[in-house]
């Protein structure tokens, strides 16, 4: 995986993605990211050498970034107990799908507002669960979409950097899409604390182009390229 000769690695996972939705039999998820040594602060997202989410629905499967290996992989756990390899995705496409988290930050961000004034006006299509991995997970399966979780002063950010949005966030890139905090990947943003939390998009290339740009006015993708498909 690339990791070191020695010192072993470091994991940091959310068990249960989607517990608000659990009672309701909606899918959840689990989430893990793998760091090199023996620290999960002071790193990036960019440093992992795994992620993965696990994904648990009217299918089982289980989708797996490594560094080394080019794209996003998926396994269906088969009824024998069996995971077999039925999918890579090296490309998030466009499409007019969205998933839009923290809507109540749209009271009082006024940049959020308009960004999702534009999926309805544009007549993009909802797919919205609750659940950060499934609606994560539809991007990388379906191969196109924006997930976004935006905050605002009376919205604060909930989601967790370190096992949450950065291992999410290597698995879309290495997909070949993009994720953004408004500004940059989240992939390099640097882990200050177990408990950091941020605001996130991910999608496709030219969907976190207007994310950023309708939040802070310009975006820095209009030259980047994902860390994505090659490896």
């Amino acid at each position: 995986m690339g990791g070191p000769a020695q010192g072993g690695f470091s994991v940091a996972f959310d068990p249960l993605d989607g517990s608000s939705i659990v009672d309701t039999n909606f899918t959840v998820g689990t989430i893990f990211g793998v760091w090199p040594g023996d620290k999960l602060t002071g790193v990036t997202g960019a440093d992992q050498v795994a992620a993965a989410m696990g994904i648990f629905g009217p299918r089982t499967t289980y989708v797996l970034a490594l560094k080394d290996i080019p794209g996003t992989h998926e396994f269906l756990l088969l009824d024998e107990g069996k995971w077999q390899h039925v999918k890579d995705t090296t490309s998030i496409g466009e499409g007019k799908m969205f998933s839009p988290g923290n809507l109540r930050a749209t009271t009082d961000n006024p940049e959020y507002a308009k960004l999702i004034d534009y999926y309805v006006n544009e007549k993009y299509t909802l797919r919205y669960t609750g659940g950060m991995v499934p609606d994560v997970n539809q991007i990388i399966v379906k191969e196109k979409g924006i997930f976004t979780n935006v905050v605002s002063q009376s919205a604060k950010a909930k989601l967790r950097l370190l096992f949450e949005v950065a291992p999410l966030g290597f698995l879309i890139e290495k997909a070949g899409g993009f994720s953004s905090d408004g500004e940059r990947s989240v992939l390099d943003k640097v882990i200050n604390n177990l408990d950091e939390r941020t605001q996130v998009a991910y999608g496709s290339k030219n969907e976190i182009i207007r994310f950023e740009e309708t939040l802070y006015g310009s975006s820095r993708l209009k030259v980047a390229q994902p860390v994505g498909a090659a490896a």
